[in-house]
């Protein structure tokens, strides 16, 4: 293993005084799932902060403004939470994929974020939800959206010298919902050959009135899909919506060839997803 240095922050402040002195590449230790295997494959030495003893870093608040999480709190203890769950859960779906019974004691959702694999589950979850990124570095705060953090394959927005410190969400408008769904060539723990988070709000009428369309594992980042909203949106999400929401996905992903799946093929089962993503999310939003 390449670590060679390893600090524990008792605050905010002392991780980012932590990350501004170092000498040596650092990282953040939140759950650690990424982290631990990455670092044996590292030439080069690095150091480590970790961050679990940080109240706010671990914990999830939930109020009249919606909801503000702790980036390394776990997925176990996430997807508990019933509050959270009546709010979010498609969000709750996304972060209950995340690898085995074990893994999901430790992994976290932003840890999984700034991990920023294209195939994260709840990358696109976040994204259809509007979710804010706090950032902190020696210069302070700064949100920046969900849509924006990731920049590409195991890369985010972030400087060396800063860290994730919340993920903020906003309590949705009556009438909304949410819902994730991915596939993978296995029953269990795998990542995804394709998903789809989507959330939507509707009327008294039925007719929806705001949408959120966002693909995952077809492109270098999650995808906001802003032509599959533009199809939902305005209608009573009826299977001609639907459908057309799903060939608006298809049409805006990337996808590679590898031996998981062609292009051909993960393009077309996302937009699968993002019909049945838009249906279940839909349900959900007229029992509010």
């Amino acid at each position: 293993m390449a670590v060679v240095d390893y600090k524990v922050a008792g605050s905010i402040a002392e991780a980012v005084e932590f990350l501004n002195d170092a000498k040596i590449p650092t990282r953040i230790l939140a759950g650690g799932t990424d982290l631990i295997i990455q670092s044996k494959a590292q030439a080069n030495p690095i150091a480590v902060v970790d961050v679990k003893k940080i109240d706010s870093m671990m914990g999830a608040v939930v109020d009249d403004s919606g909801l503000t999480l702790g980036p390394s709190m776990s997925c176990a203890e996430f997807t508990h939470r019933e509050d959270i769950k009546e709010m979010f859960p498609g969000l709750v779906e996304s972060a209950y994929l995340i690898g085995s019974t074990q893994v999901q004691g430790r992994c976290s959702i932003g840890g999984n974020l700034c991990n920023s694999s294209p195939a994260a589950d709840t990358v696109p979850a976040l994204i259809a939800n509007r979710a804010q990124c706090v950032i902190s570095g020696p210069s302070g705060e700064r949100t920046v959206p969900a849509e924006v953090f990731v920049t590409g394959v195991g890369k985010n927005c972030m400087e060396a010298n800063e860290l994730l410190t919340a993920i903020k969400i906003a309590k949705p408008a009556a009438g909304s919902s949410d819902a994730y769904l991915r596939f993978i060539p296995r029953t269990e723990m795998d990542i995804a050959v394709a998903g789809a988070g989507v959330s939507v709000t509707v009327d008294g009428s039925g007719t929806c009135t705001a949408a959120r369309v966002v693909i995952g594992a077809v492109a270098v980042t999650a995808l906001l899909v802003p032509a599959a909203a533009d199809a939902l949106i305005g209608s009573t999400l009826d299977e001609a919506a639907m459908q057309a929401a799903a060939d608006a996905a298809s049409a805006a992903s990337k996808p590679i060839t590898d031996r998981r799946g062609t292009a051909e093929y993960r393009r077309h089962v996302v937009g699968v997803l993002v019909k049945r993503a838009a249906a279940i999310a839909a349900q959900r939003a007229k029992e509010k």
